[in-house]
């Protein structure tokens, strides 16, 4: 089980890391923080390019992987001690 909790929390690490980026690199809707690091002066493009709703659904997938990692190593504690 130890081989199963480090895969765990080495996937945990990654997922959080490549999550953070991916939220970061999304376009600001205005108004927030994102102004303030230059995301308020954004080009005629929409926000419903493919680009976006690609970065969309790959934020999605980590972060259900990111969610399933939690979980796991929240039951590996639980019940495997």
């Amino acid at each position: 089980m130890d081989a199963v909790r480090i895969v765990l929390q080495v996937l945990l690490v990654l997922s959080s890391m490549v999550l953070t980026l991916f939220i970061l690199l999304h376009k600001g809707k205005g108004g927030g923080l994102s102004d303030m690091f230059g995301g308020g002066m954004s080009t005629s493009l929409g926000g419903s390019s493919v680009a976006e709703r690609n970065l969309d659904r790959f934020t999605v997938a980590v972060a259900s992987v990111w969610a399933a990692s939690i979980i796991g190593l929240g039951l590996l504690a639980r019940f495997v001690s």
